[in-house]
């Protein structure tokens, strides 16, 4: 095939692909942040919510989420992934318009649990999808065009939310908005199951020799394939490589004010004196910061070699300049403190760039899953602290929740900057005992060994001692 051919085939898988990735990740963002917007439309009094209920059921969506990782994450090996995913949907669909008819603290808990479960195969699933099909130098692009659906989500999500507070039928606005994202998300499963391939040999919108290129072109690089194999040895490689945990502390670190703020947004808003549907309307502008940062930061990376680690360290770093702006500001100063939530959620773009690197840098179908499924732990472990920071007694100015954010940006710029620098030594390393220099970012992770791409063996970045990292 001709670079002229791949690049038509390369907007083939986009234009099929992206859109199904977008709007499911979209959907995912409205059903999981729903919580959020029903916190100031009446959901805590006609629970019956008081002291730190409101918290715990924000929380129990992540034990869920955390439970489900590595199963989750054995299912990727084991079933047709984009029939698993579709199904994931469409449960959790049922699961979200039951939370319409929770009438107190322990039938939210239980759904929200549950409906951790069903979602905890969307990002982990996408980012082996994006793995299957993708390059590893496509990989950040990639990512962040499927995640800018959870900024766009948030955008949209202030507006539906907004309408749908002024429906009085005799329902509380709080549960139409249950309802109404349930069905919305009911129909798309179904859509994501026809549509949706397992993998690039089974794409009907592809014709039989492009499919067995698209196969083969992303796998010439990490020789790393789908399998149905689960492999011991790739499974304790995974737990031994510091990469793991390095990447599972900088998710941590970044989740845990997600877990706050994506439950805590609005209220904090609501705190600067502002009332209730000025308070939806003004959490837009956020997430309209927050898609901007994930398009800047991918396109950044797309464009720019060796930069995607520097990238995902700095966005903390403008993250943690809002976090200031709130923390130091004076109560009567609510627009700078405004100014300085409409900037905290830069934190989150760099999570696409984390998934990303899992998906350039970490080689072997057992041991990608492996790492993704600790990630998950890390993501999951954040978002149940994050809301436990945000003490009742202390808002609208919650400080210790503040504090412990700021710590924890800048221990994820500390890990990102230190995961690089590793990545580079080992580079180097490779380079002085192969006596070549590889530059995997101009020529990719290629070798002679072309007879391994084509008998589909699936080894890892240790055992490929041609695999060069991506920085």
């Amino acid at each position: 095939m001709t670079a002229e051919d791949e690049k038509a085939l390369v907007r083939k898988i986009d234009r099929h692909l992206m859109p199904l990735l977008l709007v499911s990740y979209a959907l995912q963002f409205f059903d999981k942040t729903t919580l959020g917007y029903t916190a100031i439309l009446g959901i805590q009094e006609d629970t019956h919510l008081t002291g730190s209920d409101y918290s715990w059921v924000s929380s129990i969506f992540y034990f869920g989420y955390l439970i489900a990782s590595y199963p989750v994450s054995l299912a990727f090996v084991k079933l047709p992934i984009g029939k698993f995913l579709s199904a994931c949907v469409l449960v959790w669909a049922v699961i979200l318009g039951c939370h319409g008819a929770a009438a107190n603290f322990g039938g939210l808990m239980a759904m929200r649990f549950l409906l951790g479960v069903f979602e905890a195969s969307i990002s982990p699933g996408f980012s082996l999808v994006t793995g299957l099909w993708y390059k590893p130098s496509e990989h950040a692009a990639r990512h962040g065009i499927w995640f800018a659906g959870n900024t766009t989500a948030a955008i949209f999500g202030g507006l539906l939310a907004y309408a749908i507070s002024h429906i009085n039928n005799g329902l509380a606005s709080w549960r139409w908005l249950f309802i109404i994202f349930a069905l919305i998300t009911f129909f798309w499963s179904i859509i994501l199951f026809f549509f949706l391939p397992d993998s690039p040999l089974n794409a009907r919108f592809l014709t039989q020799d492009e499919r067995a290129y698209a196969n083969r072109r992303p796998q010439q690089q990490t020789h790393s394939f789908k399998t149905t194999e689960w492999k011991k040895d790739q499974f304790v490689e995974a737990l031994l490589d510091i990469k793991t945990w390095l990447l599972c502390a900088y998710t941590f670190c970044t989740s845990l004010p997600n877990g706050g703020y994506t439950s805590f947004n609005g209220i904090i808003i609501q705190g600067f004196g502002f009332d209730t549907f000025t308070t939806l309307l003004l959490g837009m502008p956020g997430s309209a910061f927050g898609l901007f940062f994930v398009l800047a930061g991918t396109y950044i990376c797309h464009r720019v070699k060796y930069s995607r680690c520097i990238v995902a360290a700095a966005l903390q770093l403008v993250a943690l300049v809002g976090c200031i702006m709130v923390y130091a500001s004076p109560i009567s100063d609510k627009w700078t403190r405004l100014g300085g939530i409409w900037l905290f959620p830069a934190y989150a773009a760099g999570f696409p760039l984390s998934l990303s690197i899992i998906g350039s840098d970490i080689a072997g179908y057992t041991k990608k899953t492996t790492v993704l499924a600790v990630l998950f732990i890390g993501y999951c472990a954040g978002n149940i602290a994050g809301p436990q920071l945000f003490i009742a007694k202390e808002g609208p100015t919650y400080k210790t929740a503040f504090q412990g954010i700021m710590v924890c940006m800048i221990i994820a710029c500390l890990s990102m900057v230190t995961l690089r620098q590793y990545m580079a030594l080992q580079n180097k390393r490779r380079d002085r005992e192969q006596g070549v220099c590889i530059d995997p970012e101009t020529t990719g992770n290629q070798d002679t060994q072309e007879h391994l791409v084509r008998a589909g063996v699936d080894e890892t970045d240790w055992s490929n001692k041609s695999f060069r990292y991506f920085l």
